[in-house]
């Protein structure tokens, strides 16, 4: 019995190993391929439609709209991908790029190469003065609503003082304070 418990949580233990080093933000290294021209114009696993002029990229793991960075270690080369499809299916494979993506790469005419996948979060630095704002940008057009204003509260309204009307009121018991 204390052996099939073992082998229980070993199995889960190796079921969810894989998707705890995505989550992690680790590199991995694998093979990445590219989308053929057939798919340009067809609707991704997203819901979006895939253009091969974009910067995406299908992944089994990482959620819809997860930020990659890949880098074609041969040459050093570095692309940006959002990942919007689900994919590659074949064991070889950790990725597919967009056609736009993998000439960015120099993967074109190998048809597949081995890269480095890392999520990548970025960093936002809060406004520092002297820096261009938001505000200060001429597209942005911004429409500021005026303040709030609300009726003034009843009970700053009211004239009745309570002390007083306790004192009118016949009750069995006192409720003044001497």
């Amino acid at each position: 019995m204390p052996m099939k418990k073992l082998l229980s949580s070993l199995f889960v233990l190796l079921a969810f190993y894989p998707s705890s080093i995505h989550a992690q933000g680790t590199t991995v290294r694998g093979n990445a391929s590219y989308y053929a021209d057939k798919f340009h114009g067809r609707r991704t696993a997203s819901g979006e439609i895939y253009n091969k002029d974009s910067m995406t990229c299908a992944h089994l793991k990482y959620p819809f709209g997860t930020i990659l960075k890949v880098r074609n270690p041969q040459n050093n080369k570095t692309v940006y991908v959002r990942v919007t499809d689900r994919g590659p299916y074949l064991k070889s494979r950790i990725v597919d790029l967009s056609r736009a993506a993998a000439r960015e790469l120099d993967i074109i005419r190998a048809g597949f190469s081995m890269v480095e996948i890392t999520p990548y979060f970025p960093n936002e630095v809060p406004y520092r003065p002297g820096e261009e704002s938001p505000l200060d940008i001429p597209e942005l057009d911004l429409l500021y609503m005026p303040e709030a204003v609300f009726p003034e509260p009843v009970w700053k309204r009211d004239t009745i003082n309570v002390s007083e009307k306790l004192k009118e009121l016949n009750f069995p018991w006192n409720l003044t304070t001497n």
